[in-house]
C-alpha cells in the first residue's frame, strides 16, 4: 500500500484530528488560518479551535490577484502563474503561523484549503444554456502539501458543482453539524464580500435546512471606499456611511436586477456586484453626483435590505421572534449594517462567538470540518434538494 494512503487510513481511524482550515474570501483581506482539533463526524462533530490568525495580504498580492479577479478577459498565463504562486504563498503563511504558535508541522494531520476565488459563474450569472454552473479557486493544493509536508484537501467546490449545486454556499454542512440545535430555530448569517445564510430548523431535519446567497455583503462598500479613499481598505465602523443619507432612487435601482427576482437558493459574486453595477444604477437613477457619504450609506442599506428580504422569504409565515440569528464575517463589525438589520428583522441577534466559534474564524473552521467529513465521515443525508447535494468534497494532495 502507498504510504500516503496508509497514513490517510490511519488518520481516519484516529479519535480526533488536528486540521488547519484556510479561507481567503472575495474581500481579498488575507488568509484566515484556523488550527482545529476535530473529533467525530457528521452531527457528532466536535470542534475546538486551538489557534486562529489572519495573515494580511500585502498590496502587491492584492494587485496581482485583481488582475484576474472576477474579470471575463484576462492574461491567461498570469492566471496559471498565480495558481502556483498563491499555493506557495499560502504554504509559507501556514508554516510561519505554526512557527509563531511553536507547533511542529509534523503534528498536523490535514490542511483544508479553500483557495482564492477568482471567478464564480453559476448559470444565473453566465446565462449560457450549453454550459453548467462553474467556479474557480486558485492556490494549488499540491504546492501546499509539498511545501508544508502535510496532506492537503483543496478545491472543495468542484464536487458540489458536479453533484448539481452551484459551488456555494458550502457553509451549510459545517453549520448544520456544529451549530444546529434541537428545539431552536437558528439562522447563521455570514456577511463577507457576499452575504449568505443557513437556516437551521428547530426540528434538525436535514431536509428542512436551507442555504442561499442573498447578494452583496461588504464587496461594494469596500470597493467604493478604496476608490475614493485609496489608503482605506474598508469603511471602518461605517464612519463614512454614517455621515450620509440613503438615496432612495439609487437604492431602488440597485435592487432592480434579475438576481433578486430569481428563485432561491442561488449564489452570486463580485462578477455581478461590481463598481460597474453601481455606476450603471447611478446613471439610470440620475444619482452620479451624490456624495461618497450618501453613496456608502445607500450601499450599506442595499446590503441590509437584500439580506432582510431573503431571510423574510426563507422564514415565510413563521414568526421571526422565534428565531436566533448568529452573525459572522466582516459585516458583523459594521455597526450601521447591523443596526439596520436589527430594525428590519425582528429576531434575536447574536454572534457565532456566543456559540464558541469566533465569527472571524468561522469560515476557515467550516472548511476544516469539510476535510474531516471527507476523511472520517460522509454519511450525512441532506436529501436531493437543489443547493445541498449530499456529497463529501475536496481533492487530496499528498506531500510526496
Amino acid at each position: 500500500m502507498n504510504k500516503n494512503i496508509l497514513k490517510l487510513y490511519q488518520l481516519a481511524e484516529k479519535p480526533s484530528r488536528k486540521i488547519i482550515g484556510l479561507m481567503s474570501g472575495t474581500s481579498l483581506d488575507g488568509l484566515d488560518i484556523a488550527l482545529c482539533e476535530i473529533a467525530g463526524s457528521g452531527e457528532n462533530t466536535q470542534v475546538k479551535v486551538l489557534h486562529f490568525t489572519t495573515v494580511d495580504y500585502t498590496e502587491n498580492i492584492k494587485t496581482e490577484i485583481r488582475k484576474v479577479f472576477a474579470k471575463q478577459q484576462i492574461d491567461f498565463q498570469h492566471l496559471a502563474l498565480l495558481n502556483e504562486w498563491i499555493g506557495e504563498l499560502h504554504a509559507e503563511m501556514i508554516l510561519s503561523s505554526l512557527q509563531e504558535w511553536n507547533i511542529a508541522a509534523e503534528t498536523i494531520d490535514l490542511i483544508a484549503s479553500h483557495g482564492q476565488t477568482v471567478m464564480h459563474a453559476p448559470k444565473i450569472l453566465h446565462r449560457q444554456a450549453m454550459f453548467p454552473n462553474a467556479t474557480l479557486q486558485i492556490g494549488d493544493g499540491d504546492h501546499i502539501a509539498v511545501k508544508t509536508g502535510i496532506i492537503t484537501l483543496s478545491d472543495f467546490r468542484q464536487k458540489h458543482l458536479a453533484a448539481g449545486g452551484e459551488g456555494a454556499p458550502l457553509a451549510v454542512y459545517g453549520d448544520y453539524f456544529i451549530f444546529g440545535k434541537k428545539g431552536e430555530n437558528r439562522i447563521l448569517l455570514n456577511m463577507g464580500g457576499i452575504a449568505n445564510f443557513t437556516f437551521l430548523p428547530a426540528s434538525m431535519n436535514p431536509e428542512e435546512v436551507f442555504v442561499t446567497d442573498t447578494g452583496t455583503g461588504n464587496t461594494l462598500i469596500d470597493a467604493f471606499t478604496r476608490l475614493h479613499f485609496p489608503d482605506l481598505a474598508y469603511d471602518k465602523d461605517a464612519q463614512i456611511a454614517q455621515q450620509g443619507q440613503v438615496n432612495s432612487s439609487l437604492l431602488s435601482e440597485l435592487k432592480n436586477d434579475v438576481f433578486f427576482t430569481g428563485s432561491f437558493p442561488k449564489t452570486t459574486g463580485p462578477e455581478l456586484f461590481s463598481v460597474d453595477y453601481v455606476k450603471k444604477a447611478q446613471a439610470k437613477s440620475n444619482t452620479e453626483s451624490i456624495s461618497i457619504n450618501d453613496l456608502l450609506a445607500t450601499l450599506t442599506r442595499f446590503s441590509a435590505e437584500t439580506i432582510s428580504e431573503a431571510i423574510h422569504w426563507a422564514v415565510g409565515s413563521q414568526a421571526l421572534s422565534d428565531f436566533n440569528i448568529y452573525l459572522s464575517g466582516g459585516g458583523m463589525h459594521n455597526p450601521l449594517l447591523v443596526t439596520w438589520l436589527k430594525a428590519l428583522i425582528p429576531a434575536n441577534f447574536f454572534k457565532t462567538d456566543d456559540l464558541g466559534i469566533s465569527g472571524d474564524a468561522k469560515e476557515a473552521v467550516l472548511f476544516a470540518i469539510l476535510a474531516n467529513e471527507t476523511v472520517a465521515g460522509g454519511d450525512s443525508d441532506f436529501g436531493t434538494r437543489k443547493g445541498i447535494p449530499s456529497v463529501t468534497m475536496g481533492k487530496i494532495s499528498f506531500p510526496t
